[in-house]
């Protein structure tokens, strides 16, 4: 096993006991960077005029989004709806900016996105200082 493949191990094995320890609001932080990081990636791909690369990206990011959308319980009512809605648009969005090579709808889409997770990471703060000590 050379460095680089011990490399990639080591950060799967980190991964995976990072997810078998998150909260279920730790999870859609996870996903929510996992779909920027994704997004950040795909624009730099445009620029240099990476298409195979970019198509990836663009692809890993849909499928978070699209993860996300279906994981919403949509009992909960009018919040999940909404977000529901959002998801959907955002995956529209996305694969718009895959056919164009559109940087400012990815920059349009990261900033949703951005929004969501910081309702996201209030929540996780607000149940972590919940939690008996």
């Amino acid at each position: 096993m050379n460095n680089s493949q011990a490399l990639n191990t080591y950060q799967r094995v980190g991964t995976s006991s990072a997810i078998d320890s998150a909260s279920p609001q730790r999870l859609v932080q996870m996903l929510l960077d996992g779909a920027l990081e994704a997004i950040a990636a795909a624009k730099g791909n445009v620029q240099r005029g990476e298409i195979a690369q970019k198509g990836e990206r663009i692809g890993k990011a849909i499928s978070i989004v699209e993860g996300l959308r279906t994981s919403l319980n949509l009992d909960a009512g009018e919040l999940s709806e909404n977000l529901q809605d959002l998801y959907d648009y955002v995956g529209r969005r996305l694969a718009e900016a895959n056919m164009q090579d559109d940087t400012g709808i990815l920059d349009e889409v990261a900033g949703l996105l951005n929004e969501i997770k910081s309702a996201w990471d209030v929540v996780a703060t607000e149940t972590i200082a919940q939690q008996p000590a």
